[in-house]
C-alpha cells in the first residue's frame, strides 16, 4: 500500500522537536508555544489523508518542503538554511503518528527529506509499507 498528497499552508508552520521549554519549578518539559502551534497546523492539515487503520509494517517515507518565500529567484531552489531536516521533520512524523498513519514513527525505516523555497508552502507526502526485508 502507498500513499501520495499534498498539504497547502498559507505560511510553512514554524517550529521544531528541538523547541521545548523546562519549567525550572517542576522539571517539567514542555513544548513552546510555536512548537504547538505547529503541531496543530500539521494535525489538521494532515487528518483527512490518514488511513482508516494504523500501519503496522515499516515504512518508507518521502517529503518535499517546500517553505513559501516572496523572492521569485529562489523558487525551486534548495533551501540550505533553518531549519534543520532532521528537527523539522522529527515534529511532522510524531504528527503523522499522531493522527494515525502507524503505530509508531521508529516503523519509518527510509526516508528522504528534500527542502526547497516555492511561492506557497506545501508539503508533498508520500509513504508507503515495505516488506519484511530489505531489497
Amino acid at each position: 500500500m502507498f500513499d501520495t498528497f499534498i498539504l497547502y499552508f498559507d505560511t510553512m508552520p514554524k517550529g521544531t522537536s528541538q523547541e521545548k521549554c523546562i519549567n525550572r519549578k517542576t522539571g517539567a518539559v514542555f513544548k513552546n508555544a510555536k512548537c504547538q502551534a505547529a503541531e496543530w497546523e500539521f494535525i489538521k492539515a494532515l487528518r483527512p489523508h490518514r488511513p482508516t487503520e494504523p500501519s503496522t509494517r515499516p515504512i518508507r517515507l518521502y517529503v518535499y518542503l517546500a517553505f513559501d518565500v516572496k523572492d521569485k529567484s529562489l523558487w525551486g531552489k534548495y533551501k540550505p538554511t533553518k531549519p534543520d531536516t532532521d528537527n523539522y521533520i522529527k515534529l511532522f512524523k510524531d504528527c503523522m503518528t499522531k493522527t494515525g498513519f502507524w503505530n509508531d514513527d521508529s516503523q519509518v525505516v527510509d526516508e528522504q527529506i528534500i527542502k526547497t523555497y516555492a511561492e506557497k508552502a506545501s508539503i508533498f507526502v508520500r509513504w508507503s509499507e515495505l516488506g519484511d526485508e530489505p531489497k
